[in-house]
C-alpha cells in the first residue's frame, strides 16, 4: 500500500522504499568518453548516479546525453557492474548544477529503460540520489533536497533514516492527468498475467 498526501496547492507527497547507496567510486572507460567514475544506488530501481561528467545537462542536449549515458549502460553491463544480487543497472542519471540555485540543488538528466528519458526529476532516481547523499553525511534528517529535471520541474526530497543505514525517501512534486485507459484482462488469453506469468 503506497500512501499519498495531497497538499493544499496541489503538490503530492510520497514515501518511497528503503534506498541505499550499493558502491561508490565506481570507474569504467567509456568509449570516446574516457574514464567515467559514479556511484551505484538503489530508490526503487538501479542508478548509476554521475556528477560532473558528461554533456551539460541542458535540455539542447538530450541527444548527447543519451548517447553518452547508453554508452555508460552498455559497459557496466560488458563489466557486469550490477546491483545487490546481480540486479541490473538499467537507469543512469548524470547531474549537472541547476540553472537557479534558488530554485534546485541540482539538475539531472535520467536514462531509463528502452533508450528513453525521463521528463520529470525521477522519483526513483531522486531517492537514490537522496540515499547517497544521506551516506555520505552531506543532507540531514531536516533537510530539504530540491531536484530539478532536464526540462526544469523539481521535486522536492527528504530522508529518513533506518537502523539498517538504508533511508526511507519522501519526495514532493506535482504531476497531471496525461491519460485514461482501460486494463482488459481475458481470462482464455495465456499471457493474461504476462509473460512467464501464473
Amino acid at each position: 500500500v503506497v500512501e499519498v498526501q495531497l497538499h493544499d496547492h496541489g503538490c503530492v507527497s510520497v514515501e518511497n522504499v528503503a534506498s541505499y547507496r550499493h558502491a561508490r567510486e565506481v570507474s569504467v572507460e567509456v568509449p570516446e568518453w574516457g574514464m567515467v567514475t559514479g556511484e551505484v544506488a538503489w530508490g526503487g530501481n538501479w542508478f548509476f548516479l554521475i556528477k560532473g561528467q558528461g554533456p551539460k545537462v541542458s535540455p539542447e542536449n538530450i541527444e548527447a546525453l543519451t548517447d553518452f549515458t547508453w554508452a555508460v549502460r552498455q559497459v557496466l553491463a560488458k563489466n557486469g557492474i550490477t546491483g545487490r544480487e546481480g540486479g541490473e543497472i538499467d537507469h543512469i542519471e548524470v547531474f549537472g548544477p541547476p540553472d537557479d540555485p534558488g530554485v534546485a540543488d541540482s539538475k539531472n538528466f535520467v536514462l531509463c529503460p528502452g533508450k528513453e528519458y525521463d521528463r520529470s526529476p525521477c522519483g526513483t532516481g531522486t531517492s537514490a540520489k537522496l540515499a547517497c547523499l544521506y551516506a555520505d553525511g552531506d543532507l540531514a534528517v531536516d533537510r530539504i533536497w530540491r531536484q530539478a529535471s532536464i526540462l526544469g520541474t523539481v521535486f522536492e526530497g527528504s530522508v529518513r533514516p533506518l537502523d539498517n543505514g538504508m533511508v526511507i525517501p519522501r519526495i514532493s512534486g506535482s504531476a497531471w492527468v496525461n491519460a485514461e485507459a482501460t486494463l482488459v484482462v481475458d481470462p482464455l488469453d495465456p499471457f493474461r498475467f504476462g509473460v512467464g506469468g501464473g
